[in-house]
């Protein structure tokens, strides 16, 4: 039989929703009988390691709903990516704790820490029950209709291209907006819905499942700047090479390394700055402008989906009732039902764990630089309500008279 401690760790990147399912888990615990503590790890596996928590318990309900509306960790997360021997010494933690519920909420990296962690319970004969709750605004985790995270960053996303349609369409020249998304291109798709018109950007759409060729790239940009005046682009920071090779790094001089020693895509504005380069050059536009969206796609205040909310909170709360009522450990899965709804599955570990979901071919046209009519359908419903809408003065002219 499980102790009646339950500890909730947050990990990865933060989103606009994650405290949703923290305050999902915090509070459903504490509906149930035999739950004696409920405790919060500061920075994720770190802090388990650090045995550096907070007592949730001891939190007012009414706190908790006002830290579950604001965005980003509450708790704090961390870049840790544990191996067997990290995860040893968070099985140590737990145990020492008599911790018997062990929830982590976060994305591909988060799954697999659970999957280790959970089976050294197993070896050592410890009754330790262990959720994986999703999280990723990248919405690249297998298994899920959509992960927990993303809607909202996806609302961001198109309500930022809309503006830059909208900037970009009084003073025409052309436009490269950079999205996150190393090998999904599901948030820089988001752009697409922000059109309204059928001659609105994003014009294209560069997502990391197709090849990117420069050659093709500057192609589209000139022809679509002939024929509309402007161009409005949506990148993926992960756009790559046949070979693989991420496009930053072909164009940069100088590359940066992430803590796993994986390229430095976010926050550094080479790719916009890079591609506004060779367009500039190699095609004599004038006016070219970049930017890289970076951190603001995920936690930004104010531009939160409430489908996202809703269901963010629902993950952490049907985690505890899977842990309470089931037999198993596993990753909480969102599932589409009708035209739009939601029920949720508990997914063996392995069946998530360390895997990559990337954008459906039926989610992407012909030509690799647009979207679907299936894709926007997918979509739509996740955005949330009050999605802001753009209008357009009609055409009606004034005869001239001195240059008719």
């Amino acid at each position: 039989m499980a102790s009646g401690k339950i500890l909730v760790a947050q990990g990865g990147g933060p989103t606009a929703v994650i405290n949703q399912s923290m305050v999902g888990v915090a509070l459903e615990a504490r509906r149930h009988r035999g739950i004696e503590h409920v405790y919060g790890a500061r920075h994720g596996v770190r802090g388990i390691i650090n045995e550096d928590f907070v007592h949730l318990t001891q939190e007012t309900s009414h706190n908790l709903e006002m830290v579950a509306s604001t965005p980003s960790s509450a708790l704090g997360s961390t870049r840790d990516k544990p191996d067997i021997k990290y995860c040893q010494e968070i099985f140590k933690v737990l145990q020492a704790h008599e911790i018997g519920h062990f929830f982590y909420i976060g994305g591909n990296d988060s799954s697999d820490t659970v999957r280790i962690v959970s089976a050294e319970a197993h070896k050592a004969g410890y009754p330790l029950r262990c959720i994986h709750i999703p999280k990723t605004i990248d919405n690249d985790l297998v298994g899920n209709d959509h992960t927990p995270g993303f809607p909202s960053a996806a609302r961001f996303v198109a309500q930022a291209f809309a503006g830059a349609n909208l900037d970009n369409a009084a003073l025409p020249g052309v436009y490269v907006g950079v999205v996150m998304g190393r090998h999904a291109g599901f948030l820089t798709a988001a752009s697409a819905l922000g059109k309204k018109f059928a001659d609105d950007g994003p014009h294209l759409i560069y997502m990391p499942e197709r090849t990117f060729v420069l050659e093709k790239f500057l192609a589209d940009v000139k022809a679509t700047y002939e024929r509309l005046g402007r161009c409005v682009i949506a990148v993926s920071e992960g756009i790559h090479d046949a070979s693989g090779a991420p496009i930053a790094t072909l164009l940069a001089k100088q590359v940066e390394h992430d803590d796993h020693g994986n390229v430095q895509l976010s926050g550094n504005g080479a790719l916009a700055d890079l591609l506004c380069e060779e367009i500039k050059s190699k095609l004599g536009i004038k006016r070219v402008r970049g930017d890289t969206f970076g951190y603001l796609q995920r936690s930004f205040i104010g531009c939160v989906s409430d489908v996202d909310q809703r269901e963010a909170r629902e993950v952490g709360e049907k985690a505890v009732q899977f842990a309470m009522w089931g037999q198993q450990s596993g990753s909480v899965a969102i599932k589409r039902t009708g035209f739009y709804s939601v029920d949720y599955e508990l997914l063996p570990l392995e069946a998530v764990a360390g895997k990559t979901r990337t954008m459906e071919d039926e989610f992407i046209t012909a030509s690799g630089t647009d979207v679907t009519d299936a894709f926007r359908m997918y979509l739509r419903p996740l955005l949330g309500s009050g999605m802001p809408d753009a209008f357009r003065l009609r055409t009606n002219p004034v005869a001239k008279v001195l240059r008719p």
